[in-house]
C-alpha cells in the first residue's frame, strides 16, 4: 500500500512530553501527523480554581469527572497522572532535573548507546525547548525546607529547582506580559509567574511552560492536527502482518459512555505516547485482542516507581502562607539514594489533604496501623487543639510543607492483565510482585526532626499506613527498552520488537528509577527517538 494511499503519515496517540515531541518533529521533517488525546484542551478560562471542583480536576470519565488528574490504585501503588492536551504537563510541578549520569548503568538499556555521550545534547535541547531556568519565585515552603536542612546538618545539598517556568524580568510586576520569549516570535505571548503557588492544579496565568505553549504550539501551526476528547481503542496493521504497509486506527468519544461511534483513520507509522499506564493498558488490550499479538512477552514487566513516598510537615495556624511559590520550588538530598523536594498546592486548594495524616513509623503491614493509631492518640493528647487541626482540611496547603521523597535504589513491579475478582467481566490493569517499600526510614527520620527543628506536625501518606500502598506520580518502565524482545518491547530506537513502523515514546520506556522527576529526561529520550527518523521524502520541509 503506497504511503500516499493513508490519511496520514503519523498517527500518534497521546499528547504528553512523548507524543508532543514527536508531533513537532515529524512535523518539521514534512510528515503529515494526527494527535489523539482523550484528555480536554484547558486554557485559562475553563481551569478549575481549586482542587476541590472535582469534576474539572480529577480524571474518571464514568462518573462524569471530566478533569485532568487521574488517581489509580493498585495492590502495590497509588499512581497520579495526567489526562489533556498537553498530557501531565497541565497538573505536573514543571520540576526538569537531569538524574545521575549511574542511571544509564541501570537496568535493560544499559550497553545499547553511550548514553552518557549522546544524552547531553538532547537534554541541552529539551531544555531550551522547554524554557528550563532556575526557580526565581521561592516562598516560605521553600525556606522551611532550608531551615529544615540545616537543622539535619545537609544545608549543604539545599537547592532551587530547574523548572520549565516563565519569570520575566526582575524589575517588572509579576504577572507582566512578554511577547514570545522562547521561539523568536513563533510561540505564544506568555505572562510572568506570580508565585500563586496553583501550578498543579493548572496555571491560569500563563506562565508555565506547559507543552500546548511549545512543542506542541509549534506542531500545530506546522499543520498536526489535534482531536481531543478522543481515545484510540484499536490498532491494526493493514495487509501485511508486521505492519510494513501502515495501520488501521480506530477511534472513539472519550467522554461517550455507550453506544460510542467508531471512527476508522490509516497511517503509516504509529507513535504510542498514551503514559506509561495509558501505553501498557493499549498494548495489553491489542494484543490480546489480536490486533498486535506479537508485542513483546515482557510488557508490563520492571514498572518502576522512582520508589517514592509522599511526607509532610504542617504548621497548623502559622502567619506564613506555605502555598506561595511555584509547586516544587526547591530540594535537598537526605544521602546519595535520597531526595527530597517542597511540595505545595495553591491557596484554597485542600483536596489532597485526605491522603495525608500523622506521621508514622514501624514496619509495613497491620502493626503500622497500631503504631498510627497510638501516634494520633499521643498527638492530639500531647498538642491537643493543634493536633485535632493538623489533620483537618481547613486552610491544610496553606500551612503545610509536602515532601516528594525519591530514590535511586532499584525496585520495581510488573503489570498483568486480568480479572479481577469483584469485576469478572473485564480485563484492566494489575499489579504483581513484591511490594514497594513504603517505609523510607531515612525520609521519615528527615521528616521527624524537620517537624521537631520547626515546630510543626508531621504527616505520612493515608494509603502507606492503611493500606501499605505508596503514591507515586512518576510510574515508569512496563515497554521496556532492551536488546531483544526477550527482554524488553522496544528497540535502542523506540522501535516495536517484531512490528514495523511502530514507536513507543513516553515514560514506559524509561529502564531505571531515575531518582528526580523524569519529564525532562521522557523529553530527550524523546527527541533521540525523533533524531532517528529521516525527513519525508520528495516534500516541502518546514524548517528546523
Amino acid at each position: 500500500m503506497k504511503n500516499e494511499q493513508h490519511d496520514y503519515d503519523y498517527v500518534v496517540v497521546g499528547s504528553g512530553f512523548g507524543g508532543s515531541v514527536s508531533a513537532y518533529r515529524l512535523s518539521q521533517k514534512g510528515y503529515r501527523v494526527l494527535v489523539l488525546e482523550q484528555g480536554r484542551r484547558w486554557t485559562p478560562e475553563n481551569l478549575p480554581r481549586t482542587n476541590w471542583k472535582a469534576w474539572d480536576y480529577l480524571w474518571r470519565p464514568f462518573l462524569g469527572l471530566k478533569g485532568f488528574l487521574s488517581l489509580r490504585l493498585f495492590k502495590h501503588v497509588m499512581v497520579l497522572h495526567g489526562n489533556a492536551v498537553g498530557g501531565g504537563s497541565i497538573t505536573y510541578a514543571q520540576t526538569l532535573l537531569v538524574p545521575k549520569d549511574s542511571v544509564w548503568s541501570d537496568g535493560n538499556w544499559a550497553g545499547l548507546d553511550d548514553w552518557k555521550g549522546t544524552m547531553p545534547a538532547h537534554y541541552q535541547t529539551a531544555k531550551q525547548m522547554l524554557g528550563v531556568t532556575e526557580n526565581r519565585r521561592p516562598g516560605p515552603a521553600d525556606h522551611k525546607l532550608r531551615e529544615m536542612a540545616k537543622a539535619a546538618n545537609i544545608e549543604d545539598s539545599f537547592y532551587y529547582t530547574d523548572v520549565g517556568v516563565f519569570f520575566g524580568n526582575d524589575d517588572e510586576p509579576e504577572g507582566t506580559e512578554h511577547p514570545d520569549p522562547y521561539f523568536g516570535g513563533e510561540g505564544p505571548a506568555r505572562n510572568s509567574c506570580i508565585g500563586c503557588g496553583g501550578c498543579m492544579v493548572g496555571c491560569r496565568y500563563n506562565a508555565k511552560n506547559t507543552l500546548d505553549k511549545n512543542y506542541l504550539y509549534l506542531a500545530e501551526k506546522l499543520g498536526t492536527e489535534v482531536r481531543a476528547e478522543t481515545e484510540c481503542v484499536d490498532v491494526r496493521p493493514l495487509g501485511a502482518s508486521d505492519g510494513s504497509e501502515g495501520y488501521e486506527v480506530i477511534t472513539a468519544p472519550a467522554f461517550k459512555r455507550f453506544n460510542r461511534p467508531k471512527t476508522r483513520i490509516t497511517a503509516k507509522s504509529v507513535v504510542f505516547a498514551a503514559s506509561s499506564l495509558g501505553t501498557q493498558q493499549l498494548l495489553f488490550k491489542l494484543k490480546e485482542s489480536g490486533s498486535l499479538p506479537n508485542v513483546s512477552d515482557d510488557l508490563g514487566k520492571r514498572v518502576r516507581t522512582n520508589s517514592e513516598s509522599i511526607l509532610g510537615v504542617r504548621y497548623p495556624g502559622t502567619d506564613e502562607d506555605m502555598s506561595r511559590g511555584i509547586a516544587i520550588g526547591s530540594g535537598i538530598y537526605v544521602d546519595e539514594h535520597t531526595h527530597i523536594e517542597a511540595v505545595r498546592y495553591p491557596e484554597g486548594s485542600n483536596l489532597m489533604s485526605s491522603l495525608f495524616t500523622v506521621l508514622t513509623g514501624g514496619r509495613p503491614g497491620p502493626t503500622r496501623i497500631l503504631n498510627w493509631m497510638g501516634a494520633l492518640t499521643k498527638l492530639i493528647a500531647t498538642r491537643g487543639i493543634t493536633g485535632i487541626r493538623s489533620m483537618l482540611p481547613y486552610r491544610w496547603s496553606s500551612e503545610t510543607v509536602m515532601f516528594l521523597v525519591m530514590q535511586t535504589l532499584d525496585g520495581h513491579i510488573n503489570m498483568r492483565w486480568k480479572r479481577a475478582w469483584y469485576w469478572p467481566f473485564t480485563k484492566r490493569l494489575a499489579t504483581e510482585g513484591d511490594r514497594i517499600p513504603t517505609f523510607i526510614p531515612e525520609a521519615n527520620a528527615f521528616a521527624e526532626k524537620a517537624a521537631n527543628a520547626t515546630g510543626g506536625v508531621g504527616l505520612s501518606s493515608m494509603s502507606e499506613i492503611l493500606f501499605n500502598v505508596p503514591m507515586t506520580a512518576h510510574c515508569m518502565g512496563g515497554c521496556a527498552m532492551a536488546d531483544s524482545p526477550e527482554n524488553g518491547v522496544i528497540d535502542a530506537q523506540n522501535r516495536v520488537f517484531n512490528y514495523q513502523n511502530l514507536y513507543v515514546v513516553d515514560a514506559s520506556m524509561l529502564s531505571a528509577n531515575l531518582g528526580v522527576n523524569p519529564s525532562l529526561t521522557i523529553t530527550a529520550l524523546a527527541e533521540r527517538a525523533m533524531s532517528f527518523i529521516p525527513e519525508k521524502a520528495n516534500d516541502s520541509k518546514a524548517p528546523m
